[in-house]
């Protein structure tokens, strides 16, 4: 609209100097119209310069913004490679501990497995050591024991033998009470077959011994704790049958019972066993076992009696 007014403007700018006989009122608007102009000439040329500040403010926004993005990604460049740089230091720094510790710990490993296959070998090493060593003993024991005396000649020429059940021609020279004692110490240390061995030695040589009763006895508790119950029930019987009535009597009884229950078809022997132990004994810490053992096979015991309690020969235990 403004540059349509202009070039009315000059259109009539220029009638008017083509036509100088035109009027003192055409002069007049024409001067007004110069002025309009030149007035519109000022506005262009404000506007211009308006539009030029404008957009030279406008393309150093656009500089700056370019700047700052420039700026931007060189920081983030700079922070990729720093943070790239930082991970590969600490990638560096456990990946080496890691890797020794993993020798570490195979040279560990390998460590563990000598020791187990060295404790290993001295285990076996004691084992027989200790088989060598009770060998040893053995062979000790049976070179102190001195050698058999002569036979002694009674008045017909026969060999005769010691009172007492004492050794007489096949009898050896060590004691009765020091072979129970070695005996007895050899059982208490574990040393069942040795035990065992002795208490059928002084059995042998000395069958009418003191001690022989207990011996008897022991054997039997020897074969029981090994589950050889047959074998136990007949030491046991041998004690209550080859000899009279000694300190062993009641618990030999008592193991006897024991023995036969564990036989398959013998239980009820076993209770009679029981019973008769009751019967003989109705006050003594045997007959109360043996009463319990009675309950537990779903038997009853009988009343006390008023049978007078035997009293047991006293010996050594």
């Amino acid at each position: 609209m403004m540059f349509r007014r202009l070039l009315v403007c000059v259109l009539l700018a220029a009638l008017l100097l083509a036509t100088p006989v035109l009027s003192f009122a055409a002069s007049k608007e024409i001067t007004e119209l110069q002025r309009d102009v030149a007035l519109l000439q000022q506005q262009l040329r404000d506007l211009q310069r308006s539009q030029d500040e404008k957009l030279a403010a406008l393309l150093e926004v656009a500089r700056q913004a370019v700047d700052s993005a420039n700026k931007a990604n060189t920081g983030t460049a700079v922070m990729q490679s720093s943070l790239s740089k930082n991970l590969e230091e600490q990638l560096k720094q456990v990946v080496g501990p890691v890797v020794g510790m993993n020798a570490r710990m195979d040279a560990v490993s390998n460590d563990v497995r000598t020791l187990q296959q060295a404790v290993s070998d001295m285990v076996s090493l004691m084992t027989k050591m200790q088989s060598q060593l009770n060998d040893l003993t053995t062979a000790v024991k049976a070179i102190n024991i001195a050698p058999a005396p002569p036979p002694v000649q009674g008045a017909a020429g026969a060999p005769g033998g010691a009172p007492g059940g004492a050794p007489g021609q096949d009898g050896p020279a060590i004691p009765a009470t020091v072979l129970y004692d070695n005996a007895m110490r050899d059982k208490g240390s574990g040393k069942l077959d040795l035990a065992q061995q002795e208490f059928a030695d002084y059995l042998k040589w000395y069958p009418t011994g003191d001690l022989a009763p207990n011996s008897q006895f022991y054997i039997g508790m020897i074969h029981y704790g090994q589950g050889s119950y047959e074998a136990a029930a007949k030491d046991f019987d041998n004690v209550l049958e080859m000899y009279q009535e000694n300190s062993k009597s009641k618990e030999a009884r008592l193991y006897k019972g024991r023995s036969l229950v564990h036989l398959p078809g013998h239980k009820t022997e076993g209770a009679d066993e029981f019973l008769e132990l009751i019967k003989r004994y109705p006050a003594s810490d045997e007959a109360k076992q043996a009463c319990s053992e009675r309950t537990a096979l779903g038997l009853r015991c009988p009343a006390p009696g008023s049978a007078p309690r035997s009293t047991a020969k006293k010996g050594k235990k």
